[in-house]
């Protein structure tokens, strides 16, 4: 049915566009935590990130490095997947709305349930694919 509508010829940059867009949050964030090294492993221990020395460059690569990979388009399948994941655990971690009260759960339950939405996303991108605008279309790395 869209192949034959009007936005048939809209897909591939839209499929482009929807990855850069679902991947700023994570390419923003994996930079200043790259920028910012030793204010991140500080706060990660703040939260009560279990290892922050460890758990600090773990997410400077989900972010950064998964995020760019997935703008280009280059191990989009599997990487989305990868991606789900990283963001349920840091959903978990990191905004544990149902120990909280008041505006800080409010916060919280509002950041958890982005990081929901956004794991959505990311299952819709691998059972999609990146589109032809991608490395994985370019190097037919992606056969579905």
């Amino acid at each position: 049915m869209f192949q034959n509508s009007a936005l048939a010829g809209l897909k591939d940059p839209l499929m482009l566009l929807s990855r850069i867009l679902m991947m700023l949050l994570f390419v923003v964030f994996g930079w200043q935590k790259l920028t910012g090294y030793s204010a991140t492993i500080e706060y990660f221990a703040q939260q009560g990130v279990p290892l922050p020395f460890l758990a600090a460059p773990i997410a400077i690569i989900m972010e950064l490095g998964v995020g760019l990979a997935i703008v280009l388009g280059l191990l989009t399948r599997p990487l989305a997947l990868v991606l789900a994941g990283y963001t349920l655990i840091t959903a978990l971690i990191g905004h544990p709305f149902w120990h909280l009260s008041g505006a800080e759960q409010f916060e919280a339950e509002i950041n958890f349930y982005k990081n929901i939405s956004i794991i959505g996303g990311l299952f819709l991108l691998c059972v999609t694919g990146a589109g032809r605008f991608s490395v994985d279309r370019l190097f037919s790395l992606d056969k579905a």
